[in-house]
C-alpha cells in the first residue's frame, strides 16, 4: 500500500486523480486497527486504497476529491488540531465538501484515523450523507455549535442523514461543554435512512444529548445500530434516543446521566444487554411523549439509580426493569460481565488510549493480540483471603470516606470508626464504600469486617482514583492485592444475600 503526505496549499479545486507526492512519513502507522462489530461487520472503509497523511481539514477534503472517483478506496491519516481556520471547501468530481465542516458526502470507502500525537476536530464536526462503508477511528471531536459562533454540522459532533450505510466509528471521543442553551446539540445523530452503524470503545461527555435514531416520530427508517463498550458520562438525555428501528446496547458503561439515558419510542426495540448504570437517573424507558418504545433486558447493574413515577408521556423501565419485547441480533458478539463493564471502558475507550479492547475475562488486550495489564494493572482473577487479622497500622482511622448510597440509619463514616457495633449499609444488596485520603497512599491489602458474616457475595475492589480494578472474587474479609498508590480505595458489592453490614473497612500498607 502506498503512503503518500499531501502538501499542496489550500485552494478551491483539486483535478481528479492529481496528487502531490512525497516520500514515506517515518510517523506513519497502521491505517486503522481491529475490525468492525455489531451491525457494521463488514465495514472496510479504505482498506487497499492508497493512505495520505493530513494536517489540515483542507487536506483531509483535497484528498477525497483528489481520488479517481466517489468510491476509490482512500485511508486519511490526521494528525494534528482541524479548526474553522484549516478547513475550506474543495471541488472535484469525486467529491462534495464545505467549508465549516468534514463533508462525507456522496462518497464511499474512506477511513479517517487519527496518528501520531492525535488528531482533534475542534468545534468542527463529522457530517456523514449519502455515503457508505465509513471508518472514522481514534479521533476527537469537541465542541461543536449549531448557535453562537463558529457553527459547525448543526451542532453534531459526528452526524450521518440521507441514505447512509455500513458507518464504523471506534475508539473516539465525543466531547461538548454544555446543553442545547449553550449552543449545542448531539454528540452522535443518525437519522433519515442511516443503517448498519457501530460505535464502539468510545466516550460521550459533558452534553445535553448524547445521539439520536431518527429526528423525529415519523423518522423511524433508521435501524440496526449498535452501541458496545461506550462510556456516556455527564449527559443529560439521548443515550441514545431511538425512533423506530433496532439497536443493540450491550457493555456500556453509563455514569451521571442527569435526566434520562436509553430512550426508546415510537415502536423501537432496544436490546440492552450488560450494562452498568450508576448515579443516574430513569436509564431506561420511553420518555417525553405517548408514542410507546420496546425494550429487551439482560444483565445489567443498576447502581444507584433513581428512577420518575409513570404518566402519559413518561414510561420508566425501573425501578425493576423487565422486557416487553424481544429482539433478535444476527450477528456474534461475547458479552462482559457487567461487573467488569466500568473497569474495561474506563481503561479502553477513546482515542488515544492504545486502541484496546475487551478480552471477555475482565481486562483488556492489546492491539497486537498480546494481554495488557487488567484495566487496572493487575490480576482480576479471585483474591488471596485468609482469615488472620492484618498486622501494622489502619489507614482507615482518621481518613475520609463516602459511597454509593447509604441506608437509613447507617453512615460511610461506620466502616473507619473502630467499632464493630456501627456500620454502614447500601441502600439495597448493592453498592460501594470508599476509603479516601487527602494525598497519595500505598495501600496493598484491606479486612473488610460484616456485622453478619456471609452476607457479602461477588465483589470487586477499584482504586477509586482511576476506577481500576485490583481484586474481584466472592466474600468479605481480608483481600490482598499488588501494592497501590492511590487518594481512594472502593470495595463494590456486586452481589449479596442480603442488605450487608459492614462493620469495618480497614486498609493496610502491607
Amino acid at each position: 500500500m502506498r503512503r503518500i503526505r499531501l502538501i499542496a496549499a489550500a485552494g478551491t479545486a483539486v483535478t481528479a486523480g492529481v496528487i502531490a507526492v512525497a516520500l514515506p512519513d517515518p510517523r506513519a502507522s497502521a491505517a486503522v486497527t481491529g475490525t468492525a462489530t455489531g451491525f457494521a461487520t463488514g465495514t472496510t472503509g479504505g482498506a487497499g486504497g492508497t493512505t495520505v497523511r493530513a494536517t489540515t481539514g483542507t487536506q483531509i477534503h483535497q484528498a477525497l476529491c483528489a481520488r479517481a472517483s466517489g468510491s476509490t478506496p482512500i485511508t486519511i491519516e490526521v494528525e494534528g488540531t482541524i479548526d474553522h481556520g484549516n478547513t475550506t471547501k474543495v471541488s472535484g468530481d469525486s467529491c462534495n465538501t464545505a467549508a465549516d465542516k468534514i463533508e462525507l458526502k456522496e462518497i464511499s470507502n474512506v477511513t479517517i484515523v487519527g496518528v501520531g500525537s492525535g488528531a482533534t476536530f475542534d468545534q468542527l464536526g463529522i457530517h456523514i450523507r449519502d455515503s457508505s462503508n465509513i471508518i472514522i477511528q481514534n479521533v476527537t471531536v469537541r465542541n461543536v455549535k449549531k448557535s453562537g459562533s463558529p457553527t459547525s454540522n448543526g451542532g453534531d459532533a459526528i452526524g450521518m442523514e440521507s441514505t447512509v450505510r455500513k458507518v464504523w466509528v471506534d475508539h473516539v471521543n465525543l466531547l461538548a461543554s454544555g446543553g442545547e442553551d449553550a449552543g449545542y446539540d448531539g454528540l452522535f445523530d443518525m437519522k433519515d435512512d442511516t443503517e448498519n452503524v457501530t460505535l464502539s470503545y468510545s466516550t460521550l461527555r459533558n452534553s445535553g444529548r448524547g445521539g439520536l435514531i431518527g429526528s423525529s416520530e415519523t423518522d423511524t427508517g433508521n435501524t440496526n445500530i449498535t452501541f458496545h463498550h461506550n462510556l456516556y458520562e455527564n449527559i443529560d438525555s439521548r443515550t441514545p434516543l431511538l425512533r423506530g428501528g433496532v439497536a443493540h446496547i450491550y457493555d456500556n458503561y453509563y455514569v451521571g446521566l442527569n435526566e434520562s439515558g436509553i430512550n426508546s419510542r415510537a415502536g423501537a426495540k432496544a436490546r440492552v444487554d450488560n450494562n452498568y448504570f450508576q448515579n443516574s437517573k430513569d436509564v431506561l424507558g420511553t420518555f417525553y411523549t405517548d408514542a410507546a418504545g420496546y425494550w429487551q433486558v439482560s444483565g445489567n447493574i443498576f447502581d444507584n439509580v433513581t428512577w420518575s413515577a409513570k404518566g402519559s408521556e413518561n414510561n420508566p423501565a425501573g425501578p425493576d426493569p423487565v422486557s416487553n419485547t424481544s429482539v433478535s441480533i444476527p450477528y456474534s458478539f461475547a458479552l462482559d460481565s457487567a461487573s467488569c463493564v466500568p473497569a474495561i471502558v474506563r481503561a479502553a475507550a477513546g482515542a488515544n488510549t492504545g486502541l484496546k479492547t475487551s478480552d471477555g475475562k475482565c481486562s483488556t488486550t492489546s492491539p497486537t493480540g498480546g494481554p495488557t495489564s487488567s484495566p487496572t494493572g493487575s490480576p482480576t482473577s479471585s483474591p488471596t483471603t485468609g482469615p488472620s487479622h492484618p498486622s501494622g497500622t489502619n489507614l482507615s482511622i482518621g481518613a475520609g470516606s463516602d459511597g454509593s448510597s447509604k441506608a437509613s440509619g447507617t453512615s460511610y463514616g461506620d466502616v473507619r470508626d473502630g467499632n464493630l457495633t456501627t456500620y454502614w449499609s447500601p441502600s439495597g444488596t448493592t453498592g460501594d464504600i470508599s476509603i479516601k485520603w487527602g494525598s497519595a497512599t500505598t495501600v496493598s491489602r484491606i479486612d473488610v469486617r460484616e456485622s453478619a458474616a456471609g452476607v457479602v457475595g461477588s465483589y470487586q475492589v477499584l482504586n477509586g482514583a482511576t476506577g481500576a480494578v485490583l481484586r474481584s472474587g466472592t466474600g468479605a474479609g481480608v483481600i490482598t492485592f499488588p501494592a497501590t498508590s492511590t487518594t481512594k480505595i472502593t470495595f463494590r458489592i456486586n452481589s449479596a444475600s442480603g442488605t450487608p453490614r459492614i462493620a469495618e473497612f480497614e486498609t493496610y500498607a502491607s
